[in-house]
C-alpha cells in the first residue's frame, strides 16, 4: 500500500464538474481580478472568522507583508515572532527593514511561548506575530494581555489555522489583523496561490484594501506606496466551492487525528513517540498531524518511505539558523526548543479522504521499525 502525505486529487474528484462550470463562468465574464466573486468570498471568510472585514490578496506571504505595512512597520523596528515557522513569517519583517526578534516555542504545542515574550520587548518593538502552528492557536489569552500591557499590535499568522479556536474565539479574530493562506495544501486550498487578511478595525481594513492595489485610493490617485497583491476570480470561485465543505473537512481531520492517537496508544512501539497535544478549551483543525520522535527520527522516516508512507519535516532549519538571517547574530543553542523540534518532529498523512485502512497501515509501518 502507498499512503501519500497529501492527496489533492481525492479532494478534487467529487467537485470536478462544479469547479469546471464555475471557472467557465469566470471565463464568460472576462472579469478576472477582484470583482464580485472575490467580494463574496471575503464576506464568507469574514463571517466564518468572526470579524467585520476580510480582504483578499495574492498569497499568505503577502498577507503578512500587507499587515505589517498597515501597522507602519519600518526600518529599525523590531517584530517579535517564533523561529519555528515557515520562512514567510520572517521575510515579511525583513522586507520592511525591520528586525525579527525570535522567541522560543512551547515544546508541547510548537507555538510561541508567551512566558518568554515580555523579556524580548524593547523600545524598538512594534508588533508581535504569533504563529498558529499545524492548525492550533497559540495561547492568545496570554499574548493578548501582553499586547494590551505594552500597547503592541498582534498580527496572527493563521496560515495553517482557518477555523481553529481557543477560548471560543476563532483564528484571525483575536489580533489586530489575521493572515490566512489558501495555498493548495491548506485545509481551505485554492488552485494556486491566494491569501486573506481579517480584521474588525474599520480603519485597518480600509488601508489594507488600498495597500493591496499599489496604495491607490483610485486607479490613478495614490495616497501611499503599496504593492500589487490582488486575489483573482479563478481562485475565488474555487475557494467558494471548497468553503462549503470546510467544516466537514476540518472535523474529519480532527477525527483522523483522534484515531491516530488511539492506534499509536495501542501499538506498544519499541521507541518513544509523542502524539500531538490539543490545548484545553481549544479547537485544533489538524492542518498537520505532527509526531515527535526523540530518537531515530531520520531512520524511522527512511523506513516509512520504503513502505510507501509519505512524511515530511516541518521545519528542518529554524529561522534563526538560516543563512540569510546570520546577520541577526543568533547562534545554535539560542532557542533550544525550536531546534529540538526541528530535529525530532515530522508530519504524517492526514486529510479527510484518508481511510481507516490507510491509517492502520501507517501505524503498522511504525510498529515494524526496529531501532538499532
Amino acid at each position: 500500500m502507498r499512503v501519500s502525505l497529501v492527496d489533492l486529487k481525492g479532494q478534487f474528484a467529487p467537485l470536478r464538474e462544479e469547479m469546471l462550470a464555475a471557472l467557465g463562468q469566470v471565463l464568460d465574464t472576462q472579469q478576472f481580478v477582484l470583482g464580485a466573486e472575490v467580494k463574496a468570498l471575503e464576506g464568507e471568510i469574514a463571517n466564518y472568522s468572526h470579524t467585520r472585514h476580510a480582504i483578499g490578496c495574492a498569497s499568505g506571504s503577502d498577507a503578512l507583508l500587507l499587515a505589517l505595512m498597515a501597522l507602519d512597520v519600518q526600518d529599525g523596528d523590531e517584530v517579535i515572532t517564533s523561529p519555528f515557522t515557515f520562512f514567510a513569517t520572517g521575510s515579511a519583517i525583513t522586507r520592511l527593514g525591520a528586525r525579527p526578534t525570535f522567541v522560543d516555542i512551547d515544546p508541547l504545542t510548537y507555538n510561541i511561548d508567551p512566558g518568554r515574550v515580555e523579556a524580548a520587548i524593547t523600545e524598538r518593538t512594534k508588533v508581535i506575530i504569533p504563529v498558529h502552528m499545524y492548525g492550533q492557536c497559540a495561547d492568545m489569552e496570554q499574548l493578548s494581555a501582553i499586547s494590551e500591557r505594552h500597547g503592541l499590535p498582534l498580527v496572527e499568522d493563521a496560515a495553517q489555522a482557518i477555523g481553529a479556536e481557543t477560548g471560543g474565539r476563532r483564528a484571525g479574530s483575536m489580533g489586530h489583523i489575521g493572515c490566512l493562506s489558501f495555498y493548495p495544501t491548506k485545509n481551505l486550498g485554492g488552485a494556486g496561490d491566494g491569501g486573506m487578511l481579517t480584521t474588525s478595525d474599520d480603519g485597518l481594513a480600509e488601508r489594507l484594501r488600498t495597500l493591496r492595489v499599489h496604495g491607490g485610493a483610485t486607479e490613478y490617485l495614490h495616497t501611499e506606496v503599496g504593492i500589487n497583491s490582488r486575489l483573482d476570480a479563478f481562485q475565488a470561485v474555487v475557494l467558494r466551492i471548497k468553503f462549503r465543505h470546510l467544516e466537514d473537512w476540518s472535523n474529519a481531520r480532527a477525527a483522523k487525528a483522534t484515531r491516530y492517537n488511539e492506534l499509536f496508544a495501542g501499538a506498544n512501539l519499541p521507541y518513544e513517540l509523542v502524539s500531538p497535544l490539543t490545548r484545553p478549551n481549544a479547537r485544533h483543525i489538524f492542518h498537520q498531524y505532527v509526531v515527535r520522535i526523540p530518537k531515530h527520527r531520520d531512520a524511522l522516516m527512511k523506513h516509512l518511505g520504503e513502505l510507501g508512507v509519505g512524511t515530511k519535516v516541518y521545519y528542518p532549519v529554524p529561522l534563526h539558523l538560516q543563512e540569510c538571517f546570520r546577520y541577526l547574530g543568533y547562534a545554535e543553542g539560542d532557542f533550544p526548543e525550536a531546534e529540538r523540534a526541528s530535529r525530532e518532529t515530522f508530519a504524517l498523512p492526514i486529510y479527510p479522504e484518508l481511510s481507516d485502512e490507510q491509517q492502520e497501515y501507517v501505524v503498522e509501518a511504525f510498529s515494524s521499525f526496529k531501532p538499532k
